[in-house]
């Protein structure tokens, strides 16, 4: 019912301050057989069935395959396995924990069967520039792994990198793989590669001193490297869980992102632009090869082995998820009953005022519903551990209004995800007056892609001059699993 929100004022529990808060992908549930989780060891698998060694690329960590380790059973050195990425298998071989191997040329990705290279075998996938197109099939299992909480690492090149002449590049591919699949075509990830062949650049990382991979147990990243490389172009709106982490000089936002993170379903994932930057300069003779791996001027290692972590669910700082996750309700007083406890709002917005009925109990959080020029705030920072790849944000909510439009949002309500540095990593939704109607309705999100973060969830409600809008929030839970 409309309520007169300035007497409602007179009866609250006035808290000061300013909230933040916090949000991301729609929540989407996978069904078919889920990837086994690996209690110790995490298991990477590297395609090189789709042409990753055409031309003057050696995108492999071992001639051996599947098993690297029939090549060398204890590499130290680079060399001690032949490939261009052989310093990236290496690494990951020497940190324990890993169990590494090539789906090899001739091979073809499945999900659900019994072979040893099955994705069902795997905690991640790495695509590290591949030049054919998946199939049908190989599309659909893919997006069926990810979803059921699998991780990718899909690696690009720039434009016109078709080495095996065949018509497709690292961009149609990948591209192709997002927008032509049978489980979701609509932007799954949020973001689409951009057709371009960028010759050089260092492009910086983010400043997110939570973010577990820019600052993993592998290193700190602070630049990569550009040498004939493409950028992604961020959707937010189609998938708040992705994340740009490093930009192209002069590019920041949703434009220009050389590496970034998703989610989708259960699953993670990682884009890179370029493959040079894992490329280490050795490999199988013949092939004109580029030591991006070692380059000073850039961290490309730490960038590779901290993005390998988070997606295979380990990493010890702040990454997501190795180990058990204890199934809980993470939001302190998630109904508003006790006042102005563990959350922090405008003065007012936590209320028993009869004005507007709470869902359950006799408290609530009402939003705006002033008549006049106005912005509240609500928020309450969050821990989800690392090791929850299921986080589900809910919360119901109340939308009246005086507002009599059918065309125009003149007040709104934003639900967002926030770092602890007080940046917007993800605008979850944003209602207004267009959305009002009788009763409250659950609205769900999916945070899996922000465990082993510190996040804010923040509502912001904000009113024009004229005409109330109450937005009307109650009973919210972060439930992870």
């Amino acid at each position: 019912m409309l309520g007169s929100r300035r007497s409602r004022h007179r009866f609250t529990t006035a808290l000061a301050g300013l909230g933040l808060l916090a949000t991301s992908a729609a929540l989407q549930v996978g069904a078919g057989a889920a990837p086994a989780q690996a209690a110790t060891t995490h298991r990477i698998l590297f395609d090189n069935a789709h042409a990753e060694t055409a031309g003057n690329a050696d995108w492999i960590i071992s001639t051996s395959q599947p098993d690297p380790l029939g090549q060398d059973s204890t590499p130290s050195a680079e060399t001690d396995w032949t490939g261009a990425l052989s310093s990236w298998g290496v690494a990951l071989q020497k940190a324990g924990g890993y169990s590494l191997k090539t789906l090899p040329s001739g091979g073809a990705l499945s999900y659900g069967g019994a072979s040893a290279t099955d994705l069902s075998q795997f905690d991640t996938l790495v695509l590290p520039e591949p030049n054919t197109l998946f199939t049908a099939a190989e599309k659909t299992a893919i997006m069926n792994f990810v979803k059921n909480g699998g991780g990718l690492f899909m690696i690009s090149d720039h434009t016109g990198s078709d080495r095996n002449n065949d018509g497709a590049d690292a961009v149609e591919i990948l591209n192709d793989l997002m927008t032509n699949n049978s489980v979701d075509s609509t932007d799954p990830f949020g973001f689409a590669i951009d057709t371009q062949n960028i010759q050089s650049d260092y492009p910086s990382a983010i400043s997110d001193g939570t973010d577990p991979v820019l600052h993993g147990s592998f290193g700190t990243v602070t630049k990569s490297l550009i040498a004939s490389g493409t950028t992604a172009t961020l959707k937010p709106a189609d998938n708040p869980a992705v994340k740009g982490l490093v930009y192209r000089t002069g590019s920041s936002g949703n434009t220009g992102a050389f590496f970034l993170t998703s989610a989708f379903g259960s699953g993670r994932v990682a884009f890179w632009g370029d493959s040079s930057p894992v490329d280490d300069g050795t490999g199988q003779s013949g092939n004109t090869l580029y030591d991006g791996w070692n380059d000073t001027g850039a961290t490309n290692a730490a960038l590779a082995l901290n993005a390998t972590a988070w997606l295979a669910g380990s990493g010890t700082t702040g990454g997501g998820g190795g180990g058990t996750c204890t199934a809980a309700q993470l939001l302190a007083n998630p109904g508003f009953e006790s006042g102005a406890t563990s959350w922090t709002a405008s003065s007012g917005v936590i209320t028993n005022d009869t004005a507007e009925a709470a869902r359950t109990g006799s408290y609530k959080a009402w939003l705006s519903g002033y008549g006049s020029a106005h912005t509240d705030t609500l928020a309450q920072t969050v821990t989800i551990p690392a090791g929850c790849a299921n986080a589900t944000l809910s919360f119901y909510l109340h939308i009246d209004t005086a507002e009599t439009t059918t065309s125009t949002a003149y007040d709104t309500v934003k639900a967002q995800v926030l770092n602890s540095g007080g940046t917007v990593l993800s605008t979850l939704a944003t209602y207004s007056n267009l959305n009002a109607a009788s009763g409250y309705t659950q609205r769900s999100f999916n945070l899996g892609g922000y465990a082993g973060q510190t996040v804010t969830i923040k509502f912001t409600g904000t009113e024009g001059s004229t005409l109330q809008t109450s937005f009307v929030v109650d009973d919210t839970a972060l439930n992870v699993s």
